[in-house]
């Protein structure tokens, strides 16, 4: 009777020892599990940035994608340089707030070109005669082979005149340098060495 008692003991002491065993591994189990999500979340998590959007929402971008967007981003500033340098109103105080932007986007050479036009009284001209102009991109060729990347810009020009419409085809140049992003320059780069190298009449139509 005592050696079955014993036997019963025995048996039931390598029972629970071999629960603890198996409880024990599965904790090991639920915490090792626990510990890869919560490396593999935070390494989700670093991959994002999060942009607030005039405070009123969040919007979500994957910096694994930054290298990839960089050529879009690219020639999305040389194109908003050439919108707000290019697009005239006969107004002093809207040239100036344009050209005050897209100087934003440029180091001093195309500050420089804008002051041999103002020089010329090329803007008094626009003011005076109430000539309105707008530039449309039609194409930003960038390299990124070299660096700074080199670009090349073609675009048409439109001078609206209250007799007639000139449209003009346009062609610059520029080397584009990383910098830093801010609400002025939300692209991150900086135009060096702007110059146009082609800016001629190609029709004018009487209005």
């Amino acid at each position: 009777m005592e050696f079955r008692t014993l036997r019963n003991i025995e048996n039931s002491f390598k029972q629970i020892r071999l629960y603890a065993i198996v409880f024990a591994i599965l904790c090991l189990a639920v915490a090792a599990f626990a510990v890869w999500k919560s490396y593999s979340f935070a390494s989700v998590q670093r991959e994002k940035i999060y942009v607030l959007d005039q405070g009123k929402s969040l919007m979500l971008a994957l910096s694994q994608d930054a290298s990839i967007n960089r050529p879009v981003e690219a020639r999305e500033h040389v194109r908003r340089f050439h919108e707000l340098f290019f697009t005239l109103a006969p107004d002093k105080s809207a040239i100036e707030s344009n050209m005050k932007r897209a100087f934003d986007l440029a180091d001093k050479s195309a500050f420089d070109y804008y002051r041999d036009l103002s020089e010329k009284g090329y803007y008094n001209r626009i003011i005076s005669g109430n000539i309105q102009q707008r530039v449309e991109v039609d194409s930003v060729v960038c390299d990124f082979n070299t660096y700074p990347y080199s670009v090349t810009t073609y675009a048409k020009q439109f001078i609206i005149r209250s007799s007639n419409l000139t449209r003009r085809s346009l062609v610059t140049s520029c080397n584009l340098l990383n910098s830093v992003r801010s609400d002025s320059n939300p692209q991150g780069f900086q135009i060096l060495k702007f110059s146009v190298l082609s800016n001629k009449d190609e029709e004018v139509i009487e209005r």
